[in-house]
């Protein structure tokens, strides 16, 4: 329900329209933000064997999303504003990293926005072949965009609907794979574990990405936690997701691979989960499961929609983006434009392939979990638990460090497992964040235009006090991960690198393994030495 009392007219958070949504509401929302379904996984099966597949999906699930899910909850819980990792951040670190966090976080939904919609478009291609023209692609394309940012611009409540009625279509889908899988059991699912004559550090590195992302997206749920009149409500959703979406990855991928087997056959454009139905029920089962697998890319998309346009939004709203982004719908409550902006990059982004976009959005999004950790344990310190009155995860010390340093340590992991190209270009990416935050700084002003007391500026540089500083620690602390980054990238793939990627890209830097290496050390000495020059200078010109 609605709450009639809000405020109706006023722009930026206040304006918002508040609701009141059910636990089971947040969980199906989350479902979309993290899964819609278990695609993907087909790509893990061949590279890291059925055993090791079905391995890692408990096993991340216990030491990557279940970290993650418990943390958003306590500082959901705690902080349960509009912004979600954008205001923890800026509560805990200030609001450079708190700028830092927000652009992360919302650029990495923004290029997924157009990555589900290329998805959804390259899944009905496959029985509408009209498709594949180029022109009748981008229409499509297009319409898919207008249509869900039509639901958007109607109000999170709308948004949930949807969520909640494709959530439940997915869901019903993959239980009926796993019923019928499990009724045809023919083969052992876990035999190979891994694929013959390959090692397990490749097995793993093959597949490690893949798995982090698809629990990737619980904290995008935070975003709009401003708009609840119940927040409390996000932990107990928590509790419904993690494991719902635990098991509709595991028990269909089971199911999957014990009826129809061909492990090594599995992938996007091999045997998928369709298949299960195909063969054991007929085609027109098979055909309807791929209407679902669009159905699932829409829901992803539905739901980033919500959540990317409140990153900016909010920002905005702290004079760390531009003004205009602040506009709320007088009759809707909702932040119109920044909704529309975002539908306008989707339009423009869905034109790249899904590879390139992947390319970008991946250092981005896991830059997001290495620093919610850090506030994580800042906030413990700021708000002590026995001082709190809403829920927080109970335990020691040790606990909550633990906690905090999983997901750290493993999205590290992941940056350098990705591929160098991926290390590489991830610098561009991340550093973006410290190009716009002294552009927006600058022009819109900052929180010193909203409390100068709290947020005065050093007069010379228009940054907040001690930006020097910060800036030279984030340019250091690159600087390091770039070295020894390229060190252990020469280690890991070094004695296949050089082959794969001439092959895989033929020519340019990404096609010189160890040029990309170099570049990566030479860099990484120039951004140490820089964030070194950096913080003694504002150690001596920019106290903190």
């Amino acid at each position: 329900m609605e709450n009639k009392g809000n405020v109706i007219g006023q722009d930026g958070v206040a304006g918002l329209k508040k609701h009141t949504m059910r636990p089971i509401q947040i969980a199906f929302l989350l479902f979309c933000l993290v899964a819609a379904g278990a695609f993907g996984i087909e790509d893990m099966i061949p590279t890291s064997g059925p055993g090791l597949t079905i391995g890692m999906l408990v096993v991340f699930a216990i030491i990557w999303a279940y970290p993650i899910c418990q943390i958003v909850s306590e500082l959901s819980a705690l902080m349960p504003s509009e912004g979600g990792i954008y205001v923890w951040v800026k509560e805990s670190l200030g609001e450079f990293w708190g700028f830092c966090m927000g652009w992360w976080g919302t650029i990495s939904i923004y290029l997924s926005s157009a990555t589900y919609v290329v998805l959804i478009v390259g899944y009905a291609a496959d029985f509408i072949p009209e498709l594949k023209d180029p022109f009748i692609s981008f229409v499509v394309k297009f319409a898919i965009v207008a249509f869900f940012v039509i639901i958007n611009l109607m109000g999170l409540k709308e948004v949930g609907t949807v969520s909640t009625v494709l959530s439940i279509l997915i869901l019903a889908a993959f239980t009926t794979v796993t019923v019928v899988g499990f009724a045809n059991w023919e083969y052992n699912p876990v035999q190979p574990f891994m694929p013959e004559g390959q090692s397990i550090i490749d097995s793993l590195g093959g597949s490690i990405c893949l798995v982090i992302w698809m629990y990737c997206g619980y904290e995008c749920v935070s975003n709009m936690a401003g708009e609840l009149e119940n927040p409390e409500v996000i932990p107990k959703g928590f509790k419904i997701a993690m494991p719902l979406i635990a098991l509709s990855y595991i028990l269909p991928t089971v199911a999957g691979l014990v009826s129809i087997g061909s492990w090594e056959k599995w992938g996007t454009e091999g045997i998928g989960y369709g298949d299960v139905l195909t063969q054991c029920l007929g085609y027109g089962w098979g055909v309807a499961f791929l209407v679902i697998a669009i159905a699932s890319q829409a829901a992803i998309f539905n739901s980033y929609i919500a959540a990317g346009s409140r990153g900016f939004f909010v920002m905005a709203d702290d004079r760390l983006c531009p003004k205009f982004l602040v506009k709320v719908s007088k009759t809707r409550g909702v932040p119109i434009l920044a909704i529309l902006l975002l539908g306008a990059i989707t339009v423009l982004m869905m034109n790249f392939n899904f590879s390139t976009l992947v390319t970008i959005l991946t250092p981005l999004a896991l830059m997001v979990y290495v620093v919610l950790g850090i506030a994580l344990l800042k906030i413990r310190k700021l708000y002590p638990v026995e001082e709190r009155t809403v829920w927080y995860n109970k335990g020691g010390k040790i606990k909550i460090f633990v906690m905090a340093l999983l997901p750290m340590m493993i999205a590290v992991l992941g940056l350098l497992v990705n591929g160098t190209e991926y290390f590489l270009l991830g610098f561009i990416s991340i550093g973006s964040a410290v190009v716009f935050y002294i552009i927006f700084k600058v022009s819109c002003g900052g929180l010193y235009k909203i409390n100068p007391q709290e947020y005065p500026i050093n007069y010379k540089t228009r940054l907040a006090k001690g930006d020097i500083q910060r800036i030279g620690v984030y340019v250091l602390a690159f600087g390091i991960y770039a070295i020894v980054g390229s060190l252990f990238l020469s280690w890991y793939e070094g004695d296949w690198g050089p082959e794969y990627y001439l092959e895989t890209y033929g020519s340019g830097l990404q096609s010189d393994f160890w040029l990309m290496i170099k570049t990566a050390r030479i860099g990484g000495i120039i951004g140490a030495a820089a964030g070194t020059a950096l913080l003694l200078i504002g150690k001596k010109k920019d106290p903190v």
